[in-house]
Parts: C-alpha cells; structure tokens; sequence
C-alpha cells in the first residue's frame, strides 16, 4: 500500500482528497462534529512539515439534490467555507479560501501557494460532473496539485471524479493519508486476523440494508449479535408475536435461510430475549419490558430488554476481537438507549482487557462518543457505507485506484 510516508513533499503541491462532510448547525452553520476534520490533521502536517503545501478538496452534502423549496442550489448551506475556521484552529494556520473548485482563480491561488501554506477550495459536489466520475472535471482539479493524496475513506467506495479517476491524472504521484491507511489496516485486522473468539454486533432498522454483510460476517465470526429493529424481522420469522415493531415482511425467508447458514457453521447467532416495547415512537410513550415471544399489538420494540442485555454484554466482555455497526435501540431517546449505552461500555470493558475493538462509523460512531467512550475502544471509523461494503467484500473504487498506480 502506497503511504503518504513515501513521499516527502518538499517543495511540492499535495491535492487531497479529504472528507470534510460534517454535520453544521442548521441556524449558525457552524461545525457540531469536527470528528473526520480532526482525522484529517496529522496527514496535513505531514506534507506541511516536509515543506509542501496543500490544496484541499471534498464534499459537503448533496447540494444538487437537495435543493431549496424554489428549486435552486443552497450554496449558502452546502459551502465548505462553513468549515473554514474549525480547519484553521485545528491546524493552528489560517487556511486560506480558494472559492470555486475549478477555474483560473482556485488555479491561480493553488500556484501562489508557498510552502506551509494550505488552500480548501470549495464543495465539489456543486458540479454534477463529481458523481458522475467525469474524466475532463478530474482533468481539472487535478492541475491544482503535484501529489494526489486520497485522505478521504468515507467516500472510498464511490467511483467519483476526485476520489478515484482522477488517479489516472497522478501516474506514481498518488498515495493514500493516514486516515485511508489506518482504516484500510484496521478493517483487515477484523475481517482477515482476528483474534478468537470474534463478535460482531449489527443493528440499525432494516435487514436488507445489512444483507450482504450478515452473509459475509458468518462466514467469519464466532457470535453474531442482531439488535435494532432489524431484530424483529428475525424474531417474526420465527413465529414470534412482534406487535407493531419493525418488520420487513418480505424478508422473513431470508432470516431463516440466515439462522440456517450460522448453525451450519457453528456461529452463535444472538437474538434479543426481550425489549423494551412502546405504545408510541416518542420518549414520553409508555414503555415496559416485554418477552419477545409476544409482543402485544400497538406495542413496539425501541431497545433490547433487560435479559438481552446481559446475555449480549456477557458475550462481549469475553471476546477478542469486536466488530460493532449498528446500534441496539434508539438511543437517540433516553428511555430507549440503555441497550445502546450498556453494550458501548462491554465493548470498552473488553478492549481494556485486551480485546481489539473496531467500531464502524454512523450510528455506532455517535454512541460511543455520546457515551463518552470513543477513547477507550480501538478504533472508530470514518467512514460508514465505505467500511460496510469492504465488509460486504466489495471492491472499494478509492482504495483501487490508488493501488493501480504501484
């Protein structure tokens, strides 16, 4: 894998791809997560420390798709400028504002730079050419430096024009970040040496968005805990009374055939025993423990149960390895994150006692930081859908197409 450490960029002009598609306050549009700005900042010192500068690219929303209620593109909103500060003090320099993207400003101000120096230019996405992977817009962007560097793993698995053609434009001048190298190392720990026993934990609302990786997982893990709503798709399969709970119906066949595929190869598969069950999707609902053998109609499941609870921590607390994407319940409420909360601190009582724990990104991401526990796990990835289709076993376009130019 070819590491930003082989290069030394004295004198040279890193174009990095990073991803700075962070959450803003919908009134101050000021940053509320500087996670993946953060990640970003030992690979930026990097290249300035060598004595190279850096002209930063990425992507803020989908400004094309979401328009405002006329019709036309919230600049305003979607505009990196919005990240200008937070990235100015976490580097301790004051980043300078390139404006467009392309163009002979952004080019202009690219060639002005002088060692130490760092320019972010604005939102790609502003131009439908950057989903579109169009090779004439890579073509562009790609006259703003002399090294590409791809930093940016949330986006890894998209083929688009700055995260994977415009490599062709950096023949022997492209290398990955630090943040791209760590998740990449980290991912392969989990899925290709893991130390035994292996757990993985899935939730989220819906197994067909975790198909592929439920297959994938059983081919590697010793226990599999499903938590989350998709649980309850799994449970009706089996005959359960589920009430109003989550349920894709047209899923129920696939479970079973998933429940038969583990118990052939020997994986623990751990459905929760009960839940916490609402009359209403709302923190000021009812809510009691229920068995989930019958859950009564108008009632549905927000969080795994008190006797889930300790069967699954059990389990976590005596693994070696964990992998973590998807939470229990909705911990978003707080009468419905004790699941969530108590699962987040086995995984840290197991990491401190020797286990590797990785968690992947989106939901999970966000509990372990709302618990204050993101530094007592391993590692937390970046990147959400990136790290799921690796763990689908996916090609990833990103990581491909720096590899191509060994």
């Amino acid at each position: 894998m070819i590491s930003i450490d082989d290069f030394n960029f004295s004198g040279k002009r890193a174009l990095v791809r990073v991803d700075f598609n962070v959450p803003l306050d919908k009134k101050t549009l000021e940053v509320t997560d500087d996670a993946r700005i953060r990640a970003t900042i030992p690979s930026l010192k990097k290249i300035l420390n060598d004595g190279g500068s850096c002209v930063l690219m990425s992507h803020l929303g989908r400004p094309l798709k979401k328009l405002k209620d006329d019709g036309t593109v919230d600049y305003e909103k979607h505009s990196l400028k919005n990240v200008l500060s937070t990235l100015s003090g976490l580097l301790g320099i004051d980043v300078k504002w390139g404006g467009d993207c392309i163009g002979e400003e952004a080019a202009q101000m690219a060639s002005n730079l002088k060692p130490g120096e760092v320019l972010l230019i604005e939102n790609l996405r502003f131009y439908k050419e950057e989903e579109k992977g169009d090779e004439a817009f890579a073509e562009k962007l790609s006259k703003l430096g002399d090294i590409w560097v791809n930093d940016a793993f949330g986006t890894a698995h998209r083929a688009h024009a700055s995260t994977a053609i415009i490599a062709k434009f950096f023949p022997g001048h492209s290398c990955f970040g630090y943040v791209m190298a760590q998740e990449v190392a980290n991912a392969e720990k989990v899925m290709k040496n893991a130390e035994r026993p292996f757990t993985a934990i899935t939730g989220g609302a819906k197994v067909s968005d975790k198909l592929l990786i439920l297959e994938n997982l059983i081919e590697k893990v010793d226990n599999l805990i499903i938590g989350g709503g998709m649980a309850y798709t799994f449970l009706k399969a089996q005959g359960y009374e589920i009430g109003s709970s989550l349920c894709e119906d047209d899923r129920l066949d696939l479970c079973l055939e998933l429940l038969k595929k583990a118990e052939a190869r020997g994986v623990k598969m751990l459905l929760p025993e009960d839940s916490i069950v609402a009359d209403a999707f709302s923190n000021e609902a009812n809510y009691k423990n229920c068995d989930n053998k019958q859950i009564d109609k108008g009632w549905m499941g927000l969080d795994i149960g008190e006797k889930a609870i300790e069967s699954f921590a059990d389990v976590v607390r005596n693994s070696k390895t964990i992998l973590w994407n998807g939470p229990m319940g909705v911990f978003e409420m707080s009468h419905f994150e004790k699941g969530t909360k108590t699962i987040a601190i086995a995984v840290a009582e197991a990491t401190k006692n020797g286990a590797f724990s990785l968690i992947g990104g989106g939901d999970s991401a966000a509990a372990v930081a709302k618990f204050g526990l993101e530094n007592e796990v391993s590692y937390v990835s970046t990147g959400g859908g990136a790290l799921l289709e690796y763990f689908e076993g996916k090609t990833l376009p990103g990581i491909a197409a720096v590899l191509a130019q060994e």
